[in-house]
């Protein structure tokens, strides 16, 4: 009997392994949808920048976060011989893998905020701060009960903050440190002329739409396989995923007038808002949930660009800032049992920790952009930056004849 329960032991661990390992391989493609999705959004002379960045950020990050940013969330190191890490079957090793995942998406946001006109290498310093401190910092607080919040909130209003895969912790503090390096940066030269917004065409809308379905595809994979064991899996969280993204397209499409560049950034605003709450949610809710994302980003996007001359390139404030704030909330609406959902959430708790959250992105952005503008500055030279990113920072452009 023992042998067969440790068989079973050991079955039940590489299977938890293996479930979270295919999580991880599935958020990473999601990067190649981040590199796509800024690919055919930004001009010509800027898509070898566009794909060069999201691999190098995600290269930095892998190792800012294994080195301080699992350290300052979770207090483990992997500082330690390959015999003890391979415990279990390497599967806080698979953890971290697909931790870390999540945390690379936060200069992979950034980046299509900052497209067109920022330097390389004070950026990617940025990114390493952002990756190694800022967010580790809230996703501990979130995840790992530091400092004792998730513990004063359950005593002071019932229920602790809850964003079981990232609206606020990722999307959040992601879209949030987004906004204050595209104050820091400034807009394009051109892109306003005596007050009005000069249209700068995307470069590829198939290249657009291929980035938006990778991430939509990859997004299961970041809500789904949030659950870390096969024991924890929910089809809940699959259909409540599947019903915010569509809630996000058609919003996105009604509202933005069949515009292709808001129809395919639809479904990820809804798919943003919905991660906090996909564990709670009933399927009703999370298309309402993804309905009003869609809405948020359209207005929000032209607010934005028209109205405040904020050079957002990619919107990536409107969609993972705004609409992940309002993922954050939505969990203590739609995830309440009167309205269908399972309980065990405090609206107050989820504005709070909301608010918590966009309070670090902002502070540690500051910081983080801030020091790299001081010491080497952010933009590039306004020569550099009519050539095109491509050929001042690559010497290169994407097709042969450049």
């Amino acid at each position: 009997m023992e042998s067969i329960s440790s068989h079973v032991a050991t079955l039940v661990q590489s299977s938890n392994t293996l479930f979270i390992l295919i999580g991880a391989i599935m958020v990473l493609a999601m990067h190649a949808g981040f590199a796509f999705l800024e690919v055919g959004t930004v001009r010509h002379k800027n898509q070898v920048n566009a794909l060069i960045k999201i691999i190098s950020d995600f290269s930095v990050s892998c190792l800012a976060y294994f080195f301080i940013g699992y350290w300052v969330a979770y207090d483990q190191t992997f500082l330690t011989s390959a015999a003890n890490l391979s415990a279990d079957n390497g599967y806080a090793l698979v953890k971290f893998f697909f931790l870390m995942t999540f945390a690379a998406a936060i200069p992979a946001i950034i980046s299509g905020g900052i497209a067109e006109r920022a330097k390389f290498w004070p950026l990617l310093l940025s990114a390493a701060i952002c990756v190694g401190f800022v967010y580790p910092l809230f996703e501990g607080i979130a995840w790992n009960g530091n400092f004792g919040f998730q513990s004063w909130l359950e005593t002071n209003f019932g229920a602790s903050f809850h964003d079981f895969a990232g609206s606020i912790v990722v999307h959040g503090v992601g879209g949030w440190i987004a906004l204050v390096a595209v104050l820091l940066l400034g807009n394009r030269h051109g892109r306003y002329k005596n007050g009005q917004v000069i249209a700068f065409a995307p470069s590829s809308i198939p290249f657009l739409a291929l980035g938006a379905w990778v991430l939509t595809i990859g997004w299961f994979g970041f809500n789904v396989m949030s659950a870390q064991t096969l024991d924890g899996i929910s089809g809940l969280v699959a259909v409540n995923t599947l019903m915010a993204m569509v809630g996000g397209t058609l919003a996105a499409l009604v509202v933005g007038r069949n515009d292709p560049g808001f129809v395919h950034n639809g479904p990820l605003a809804g798919l943003v808002a919905v991660c906090a709450g996909s564990d709670l949610m009933h399927p009703i809710g999370a298309l309402a949930v993804g309905a009003i994302a869609g809405a948020i980003f359209v207005y929000a996007f032209i607010l934005t660009q028209n109205r405040w001359k904020i050079d957002d390139v990619l919107g990536v404030w409107p969609l993972h800032g705004l609409c992940g704030a309002w993922g954050g909330i939505a969990a203590g609406i739609f995830g309440l049992e009167a309205l269908g959902g399972l309980g065990g959430v405090s609206l107050m708790s989820q504005i709070i920790g909301s608010l918590a959250g966009i309070s670090i992105a902002v502070i540690g952005g500051l910081i983080a952009y801030g020091i790299a503008k001081v010491l080497f500055g952010l933009r590039l030279s306004e020569e550099e930056e009519f050539q095109g990113a491509d050929i001042s920072i690559h010497k290169i452009g994407a097709s042969s004849m450049e």
